[in-house]
């Protein structure tokens, strides 16, 4: 704040001196400081050159630049004013310590008046003809090199060519899978059989791996992809619900409208129109980047003082799960890769765990995000869209692994607020990593802290990796995830913390007879993760897809959680608040649980060191549940089962302030806040020029 003038600082019988001589001290005094200044840059998606004027807008590179040429002596804001349009990246934009704003003011990177830029790292598809009139087979040159997972054709995520199969057809072995069925004979005459996959759905995990040829019946698998996936739980070869199996991404599974192909050898894009579709005028995304934005320094040199407002990121696409590695998934995002001691006989001996298999849990990895946050503090995210990208949204303070910067965690008051994240393939916000530096740092400098997600709309996730959750905050040190609205997701709603205990002061004698203390410390001190808070969010319609979840789920130690004032609604016959191996300290108050299974579970099989729960006050449409008073510490009491509808006045109070805004708002509307009230799009007015589809429309579908 300005300091107060001289004069008016004297007191009032020295006014008539200070008036007599205020044109000496006019020439004498020191000038009053001038108020901030901000400087604003302009940018545009066909902006040039260097100047960065309303007149002549630049282009976002050249915007970062004119930043760091001016930021070393701030005395105001730097705005980065983004004109309407879509900002196509060749290359994620990476923000560090110099990209930073310094004493004590932000650079702001923001949407302008009126406008909705979006940022994409996505290529337009144009110019298509007919490929196949039989089969209404369209095709585009796109350029060869050029692979994707994903496809986005008037703002929905198209079908990677695919064919279900029944699991009864095939016998797996060491190598792969065998085959008997005349109907599949043809599958050994597949072209480019070494870029097909096979996807198989689980009970909380959603598993690929690529093949690497087929003949005489058998399908060679691609390694170590296959033997990653078939050792551990809920295992590709014996998943704990056998969901769907689909093998795909093959020319010859285009069968169906709304599927699509890739050729990168000959750069040929395929696509069968869905009902209604023009394809000389549908508006067709086909995504090139890995990442939009990295946000990230040193722990020497953070990242600071960035906020990005009113922007949409969109257009990614995640190639980690096409090569010899797969997707080995294990829980929300989390996936084994690398070559491992697996057991010779691991398709009977390792289905339910083994040794070997704890030998690479320290070691999973995570799927990298969109837009990600890392080694940085004082970074917002407002009134923006994460749609239509081929991976994690956000990550904050992820493993390095997950990183493009290659420095994970050291994350410190991170916010994403007031915001839209739909329609993508994995999850919404995950915070934190899972490895040994997340929960027992070597470096203070790694422990994340005070994140902030509150106010969005999170919804339709999961579109290609099923096992995911809205937000997820593994090991963090305290988090607000409040008033958010979440729905239409195959799995979990939201989670707090990981590990199954195993980490905690003490470990587990459950993991240790396991062999996991073989492979790293017994730990005698506590984890990063405590004061984590989930509070006046609506999650409904969640578990459509998948099993062994619920509204809420947690893992593992969290002194001073507090789960309280959230709106539970239809899980699917699934449970309301889960906690898992590990869990407690969670204090679990003021909810309200409507249409769910078992309202409160503990899974205290094969789990220790769990309870010490508070659990009281909440409303449910069940008296399910195994947390009793008294047992484990548990304080357990005041819980009301409601019938027929007849919620008490609390209750009532519970729901209408739950979500955005505290209005709930279904599935109709925009966000309070975001995109003015109207149905979201991509790029706003740009639109017209058929630049992007519409992400959305106004039923929120």
């Amino acid at each position: 704040m300005q300091s107060a003038s001289p004069v008016t600082a004297l007191r009032p019988f020295l006014i008539g001196i200070v008036a007599a001589l205020a044109a000496t001290f006019a020439l004498v005094a020191p000038a009053t400081p001038a108020l901030a200044a901000t400087t604003t840059l302009y940018a545009s998606p066909t902006g040039t050159g260097t100047a960065c004027t309303s007149a002549q807008p630049c282009s976002l590179s050249a915007a970062q630049t004119a930043v760091r040429s001016q930021n070393g002596a701030m005395s105001g804001d730097i705005v980065v004013e983004l004109a309407d349009g879509v900002y196509r990246l060749s290359a994620p934009l990476r923000l560090t310590a110099a990209d930073s704003g310094n004493n004590g003011y932000t650079v702001k990177w923001q949407a302008a008046a009126g406008a909705h830029p979006a940022i994409s790292g996505a290529k337009a598809v144009t110019g298509w003809t007919v490929a196949d009139s039989g089969k209404n087979i369209w095709r585009a040159n796109v350029g060869t090199g050029i692979d994707t997972r994903q496809l986005y054709v008037n703002g929905a995520v198209a079908t990677r060519a695919r064919t279900t199969v029944n699991r009864s057809d095939f016998t797996a072995t060491t190598t792969g899978l065998r085959f008997g069925n005349s109907a599949l004979s043809y599958l050994n005459n597949l072209a480019d059989q070494s870029r097909v996959q096979m996807e198989s759905v689980g009970s909380f995990t959603d598993r690929y791996v690529t093949v690497q040829s087929i003949s005489g019946n058998f399908i060679t698998m691609q390694q170590p992809g296959w033997n990653n996936n078939t050792f551990g739980y809920d295992t590709f070869t014996q998943p704990h619900r056998a969901g769907p199996l689909y093998l795909e991404n093959a020319y010859e599974f285009l069968d169906a409208p709304g599927e699509w192909y890739i050729n990168p050898g000959t750069g040929v894009l395929y696509y069968i129109p869905a009902a209604g579709q023009n394809m000389s005028n549908v508006n067709v995304e086909l995504p090139v980047l890995q990442s939009l934005v990295n946000v990230g320094g040193t722990y020497d040199a953070p990242a600071h003082h960035i906020t990005f407002s009113g922007i949409t990121f969109t257009g990614t696409t995640w190639l980690g799960a096409s090569g010899n590695q797969g997707y080995a998934d294990q829980q929300t995002g989390a996936y084994i890769a690398g070559t491992w001691s697996w057991p010779a006989d691991r398709l009977t001996s390792c289905q339910e765990g083994c040794q070997q298999f704890e030998a690479a849990r320290p070691h999973w990895q995570q799927m990298p995000a969109a837009v990600q946050v890392s080694a940085a503090n004082n970074v917002t995210f407002t009134d923006s869209r994460f749609v239509n990208l081929g991976q994690t949204a956000v990550g904050i303070g992820n493993d390095a692994n997950a990183h493009a910067s290659g420095v994970g965690l050291g994350a410190g008051d991170i916010t994403v607020t007031r915001s839209e994240i739909a329609q993508s393939s994995a999850g919404g916000v995950v915070v934190g990593g899972v490895r040994a530096d997340a929960h027992h740092p070597s470096d203070q400098r790694m422990v994340n802290r005070n994140i902030t997600v509150s106010n969005n709309r999170i919804h339709d996730l999961g579109l290609d990796y099923r096992g995911i959750v809205s937000v997820l905050t593994t090991y963090v040190t305290n988090t607000d995830v409040s008033h958010n609205e979440v729905y239409n997701l195959p799995y979990t709603g939201m989670s707090i913390g990981y590990g199954w205990g195993a980490n905690e002061p003490g470990g587990s004698n459950q993991y240790a007879n396991r062999g996991l203390y073989n492979y790293q410390p017994r730990y005698t001190t506590p984890t990063t993760a405590s004061g984590n808070k989930l509070i006046g969010n609506y999650v409904h319609d969640v578990m459509q897809q998948m099993t062994d979840g619920g509204c809420i789920y947690t893992l593992s130690w969290n002194p001073n959680a507090v789960i309280s004032g959230n709106h539970c609604l239809r899980t699917n016959g699934w449970f309301g608040i889960y906690f898992d191996e590990g869990s407690k300290y969670y204090t679990v108050t003021g909810n309200v649980l409507s249409n769910t299974g078992t309202w409160a579970t503990a899974n205290y099989w094969g789990g220790e060191n769990m309870g010490n729960f508070t659990v009281t006050g909440n409303w449910s449409t069940n008296g399910s549940t195994n947390v009793t008073n008294g047992d484990r510490g548990n304080v357990v009491n005041n819980n009301v089962t409601v019938t027929n509808g007849a919620w008490p006045a609390g209750a009532q109070a519970v729901m209408a302030s739950a979500g955005p805004g505290g209005q709930p708002s279904g599935n109709t509307g925009a966000l309070k806040g975001v995109g003015s009230g109207r149905c979201l799009d991509v790029n706003g007015a740009s639109q017209a020029n058929g630049a992007l589809a519409q992400i959305w429309d106004c039923n929120g579908q």
